[in-house]
């Protein structure tokens, strides 16, 4: 049996166990060796690979080790080519994460004692999903896809307790101590370490590090780059909206946030609907704190040219809302969430600070008179919608039904149903009066374009949201690109021109304010949920017209290679929308801001050059991964506190000391991390999941491209990325059972398995997925293979293998051929990281074929060739070096070979003889052709059989190949519409035309031939000889289709054949055909 075709790994460990050791055993020798270790070497071409470090408030899962494999398998694959390749790898402590899990942590003992004692308590259900208006979804089609983010513990409405998460993770007695965050910062680092150093990784520790002030080689590091930016005038300071935890009183940036990665702050404009006293008897509003003032429905809108068309305002009927005063004496009707957000937008009388004097609900607010701006009612009234909700805006509607489906759908309802408005105390003169109002011509949807959707799809009640949802986004669409106003001081104009001009004339004539929310829900690692907020802050200047031009000139240009063009587009879209990005925190681990030290930098900004620290980091933390936060003292001999800037210029920046510099750190030493610096920068790869492409990608571009700004070749030149992982195609999750742990992989089915599964686990944006079944399988693959290679060195030593080179056959020949073939094509994918692809080919199409040549040998009862069978052994531990390291390890050792397979060079080959792979892939096929043609033929043994052989075309299909010989370019490939066009021609000459169906069918069987084959299979006669091929494995056909005599007949030169006339009729150029028959007949 094929191996490709094994059957699952028994429920016996032994041969787990058995690798495990192997593995074991290979890492000692690579420890021993020091076989990661690598320093600049000018003879050889360089290889810088990195991946993003994670980070460390836990163990590593199989999400990071399916990226890190990317990384992983090029390091070793580039090193097979020869390179001196490095692969570093640090360990990410900066930011909210940690700090906020300790204090989490703090609270819990604090609150129910230690060990805690949890009150048995449930989380509210959570809201449906919001959903996005056309406009938000405008706006975040520019930053790509994301994957839907769950807040941690509470898909099953349960609250995560800190303490629980610690349990799964570190000894019960231990966990107090995470209470302390530096507890963490000593305590998963080694882990990961181990973990890692587990899986096989191609990782130089030497060169490992923590981030964060504990460790001062990196915190000074940091602290030049920010310097640098600064006097650049990068980094700049004033009052920008941002994402803001209101309980850690400061920015959150999408590494502080447990949900919501990616959402950044939505402008809406807050539109003042003037209630008009006198109020109603039984009103809250007739509280003694609002007596004397302006008091105002406060809808948020994100279309306030729609203003004009206002014929009531909506609000919901159970909601909880708030009379809110803010510091320019007005009161603003809303929901507090709403008011929360605003307080943080300096209109709170102390900032951050509601002052809500009573608070009411929405049947409160039913029926009530408003004046509303740009509205061409005099008096609007404020009626019911049950279907708003309360976690967007701020909970009051303005209603613009000619233009907003819900609205007009909401409006007609409460018309046509007088019961419905009476139930919430609603007059005729509230509702009947007021009609739809033009107020936008759009083409193809006329003025009232809500009408016209609604009428289009049927739309009944407001309960048709599907259909509500698609006429929302649909005339959203059409009217802000290609609406024309047809009011006000802006009629004539296009919507999309129009909207800030309407927009900054209500807010000059104080009837409108800006207002900023989140997108969508944010929910901060703290677990609340996060507001919009004005913070006088230090930002980067990203989306500065200069700088963004320059990255994007960079990302397409020969000098960078994105591996995917989808990669490429979605760098184009957050290349567009990285705008101003807020740097630095008040609370948190981190470095602090060299000129403002209340400031801490966040996660984010610190971790865009640092891979330049790398390539001299071993000069600092050396070991193997032991002096990870820098303490102890630096193998190049230099104090962290000796790193000024200046030491940091002449390194990285290959600028002079100044003259009046003075440093105890010897000139020689500084030269030598320079030499470091400049032999391994640029990095040629960087590799991440595709969720860091809108951020730390796109900002590790515009960073070194300020930092190295007069020397764009030390610019990053590719960056890979791919998608999530899940596990037995589903997304991985702890209540499923199928999130796993990096060790917990390793134990269950080998470090090498589980590397193997996650090749073939996919390469693209997509997600991929991690089939347990294959790691499962990889077990008994490898574990077979070693078996039949140590039989086969045993033959070797025994001298019973053929050898010489007068002694190779037809198949020594073919199976040779297929090996070049195949170790040119995986060479060829694992150069553009298609990864899935190369195993394939590697493993299961070199075990196919070498499959075919055993069977060969076994059933001809000829050895095989020695020379052939160890190219094989050779070239397939040395192709799947990058994947399982350490079987091929084992299997280089066998084969008696020095030093390690991790130096070992790609093997050579030739170029594929397309003559000799035409002549196998004909036996190949045809074996596989017979067995599949006779399964349903009933003959009785000895069983014989006529092969009928054709080696031409009838002259109609000759004509056809013709054709398209000059249709299809070198490769074999047509043109898309290739078929479609076919037909006319065939039709065009008469002597075809009546063939036409047949034809088709003809042509269309021989370009899927071509584009497999290349532009050789058009060829109209048959290039091999057929009949030779045949005759000289006549034995092993004989044999491997249990044939008691087969002959072979040329249909095109024999004249009458024997057997089935029909059969033979069927025999076409490549593709025989066969008739079977008893000996004993």
């Amino acid at each position: 049996m094929s191996q490709a075709e094994a059957k699952p790994a028994p429920k016996s460990f032994a041969r787990r166990d058995h690798i495990r050791d192997i593995e074991k055993s290979v890492q000692a020798k690579w420890d021993e060796i020091r076989v990661n270790d690598v320093s600049c070497d000018p003879s050889r071409e360089k290889f810088m690979v990195t991946f993003p470090y994670p980070y460390m408030n836990g163990r590593l899962h199989l999400g990071h080790a399916f990226s890190m494999t990317k990384a992983e398998f090029t390091a070793r694959f580039q090193r097979l080519q020869g390179k001196n390749v490095l692969f570093p790898f640090g360990f990410h402590c900066t930011g909210m994460p940690i700090q906020a899990a300790a204090n989490k942590l703090k609270e819990e003992m604090a609150t129910y004692g230690c060990p805690p004692v949890f009150p048995q308590d449930v989380l509210e259900k959570d809201e449906p999903e919001e959903e996005k208006s056309a406009e938000a979804t405008l706006a975040a089609k520019s930053k790509g896809k994301k994957t839907k983010l769950i807040v941690k513990g509470q898909s099953s409405n349960k609250p995560m307790r800190q303490w629980d998460i610690l349990a799964k993770m570190v000894p019960l007695e231990e966990i107090p101590e995470f209470a302390d965050p530096l507890k963490w910062l000593n305590y998963f680092p080694p882990l990961g370490v181990a973990d890692l150093k587990a899986f096989g990784s191609a990782i130089d520790w030497r060169r490992s590090f923590i981030t964060t002030s504990v460790n001062p080689v990196y915190d000074a590091f940091i602290r030049w780059q920010f310097n640098l930016l600064h006097r650049g005038e990068r980094i700049r300071s004033g009052f920008r909206p941002n994402v803001y935890s209101v309980k850690d009183k400061q920015v959150c940036a999408d590494h502080d946030r447990s949900s919501g990665e990616g959402v950044g702050p939505q402008e809406y404009t807050l539109v003042k609907l003037l209630i008009i006293a006198p109020y109603p008897a039984n009103s809250p509003l007739h509280h003694p704190a609002l007596a004397g003032k302006n008091v105002y429905l406060a809808p948020a809108t994100l279309r306030p040219e729609t203003m004009y068309g206002q014929t009531n305002c909506f609000v919901l009927p159970e909601g909880e809302y708030g009379a809110f005063e803010w510091k320019n004496g007005d009161i603003l009707i809303m929901s507090e969430r709403s008011a929360v957000g605003l307080a943080h937008q300096d209109y709170a009388v102390e900032w951050g600070k509601t002052i809500c004097h009573v608070k009411m609900t929405g049947a409160d607010l039913l029926g009530l008179p408003l004046k509303a701006p740009n509205a061409p009612y005099e008096v609007v009234y404020t009626l019911p919608l049950t279907t708003i909700s309360m976690t967007k805006g701020t909970g009051v509607v303005t209603s613009v039904p000619s233009d907003a489906p819900d609205d007009f759908v909401a409006l007609r309802e409460l018309k046509d149903k007088p019961l419905w408005r009476e139930k919430f105390g609603l007059t005729a003169e509230m509702v009947e009066p007021f009609e739809v109002v033009p107020i936008i011509e759009i083409p193809g949807y006329g003025d009232k374009c809500a009408v016209t959707m609604c009428e289009r799809l049927d739309i009944k009640s407001p309960k048709d949201t599907i259909k509500l949802k698609e006429a929302k986004d649909e005339v959203y669409l059409k009217g802000f690109y290609e609406g024309i106003m047809l009011v006000g001081e802006c009629a004539g104009m296009k919507v999309c021109d129009a909207k800030p001009i309407v927009r900054k004339a209500l807010i000059d004539r104080g009837e409108a304010i800006p207002y900023f929310e989140p997108e969508s829900m944010v929910i901060g690692r703290s677990g609340d949920e996060c507001v919009v907020a004005l913070t006088d802050q230090w930002y980067l200047s990203y989306g500065d017209e200069q700088w963004r031009s320059l990255i994007s000139a960079h990302v397409h240009s020969e000098n960078f290679n994105t591996y995917n063009a989808g990669v490429l587009e979605a760098f184009d879209k957050a290349i567009d929308w990285l705008k101003e990005w807020a740097c630095s925190r008040e609370f948190g681990l981190g470095t602090q801001l060299p000129w403002e030290s209340k400031w801490v930098i966040d996660s984010l900004s610190d971790s865009t050059i640092y891979m330049a620290l790398y390539t001299i980091s071993h000069a600092f933390f050396g070991g193997e991964a032991t002096n990870l936060d820098g303490q102890s003292p630096a193998p190049c001999g230099i104090n962290p506190e000796d790193l000024r800037d200046e030491i940091f210029d002449y390194i990285f920046l290959h600028k002079p000391l100044p003259a009046s510099f003075s440093t105890p750190i010897a000139t020689a030493t500084l030269d030598d991390l320079r030499r470091e610096f400049e032999y391994w920068y640029p990095m040629d790869l960087r590799v991440s999941a595709k969720d860091l492409i809108p951020n730390h990608l796109t900002m590790c571009l515009y960073n070194h491209s300020e930092i190295w700004k007069d020397q764009p070749q030390m610019w990053p030149r590719g960056m890979y990325c791919n998608g999530h992982i899940m596990v037995d195609a589903e997304k991985m999750s702890k209540s499923k059972g199928n999130f796993l742990m990096l060790l917990e992989c390793v134990e269950e089915f080998t470090a090498d398995a589980t590397r193997f599964a996650l090749a073939d686990a996919g390469d693209t944006l997509e997600d991929a997925n991690f089939d347990r079944s294959v790691a499962n399988q990889a077990i008994t693959y490898l574990f077979n293979e070693e078996e039949w290679i140590r039989q086969v060195l045993g033959d070797v030593e025994k001298g019973v293998m053929r050898d010489g080179e007068e002694a190779l056959c037809f198949m020594d020949r073919a199976f040779n051929n297929e090996m070049d073939h195949l170790i040119e094509a995986t060479l060829s994918d694992f150069n553009r990281m298609n990864f899935r692809d190369g195993i394939h080919r590697a493993w299961f199409d070199m075990i196919i074929v070498r499959d075919f040549y055993r069977d060969w040998s076994i059933r001809c009862n000829i050895p095989m060739h020695k020379t052939v069978t160890l190219r094989f052994i050779e070239a397939l531990t040395v192709m799947m070096a990058p994947i399982t390291p350490h079987w091929c390890e084992m299997v280089w050792e066998l084969m008696g070979r020095t030093g390690t397979v991790c130096d070992a060079r790609w093997p050579a080959f030739q170029a594929c003889d397309k003559n000799i792979r035409k002549e196998y892939i004909f036996f190949r096929d045809f074996l596989k052709n017979f067995r599949l043609g006779s399964i349903k033929l009933k003959v009785a043994s000895p069983k014989c059989a006529y092969v009928y052989l054709a080696s031409t075309y009838e002259p109609m299909k000759v004509e056809v190949l013709q054709y398209m010989q000059t249709q299809c370019d070198a490769n074999g490939k047509f043109a898309a519409t290739f078929v479609k066009d076919m037909k006319p021609w065939i039709e065009s000459q008469p002597h075809l035309k009546p063939a036409t169906k047949v034809l088709m069918q003809f042509a269309a069987f021989m370009r899927d031939e071509a584009e497999e084959r290349g532009a050789d299979a058009l060829a109209t006669v048959l290039p091999i000889n057929q009949r030779a091929i045949l005759e000289e494995n006549k034995a092993y056909l004989m044999a491997a289709l249990e044939l008691a005599e087969v002959s072979f007949h040329d249909v095109d030169g024999e004249g009458e054949v024997p057997g089935d006339k029909k059969k033979s009729a069927q025999a076409a150029p490549s593709k025989p055909s066969f008739s079977l028959y008893s000996a004993n007949k």
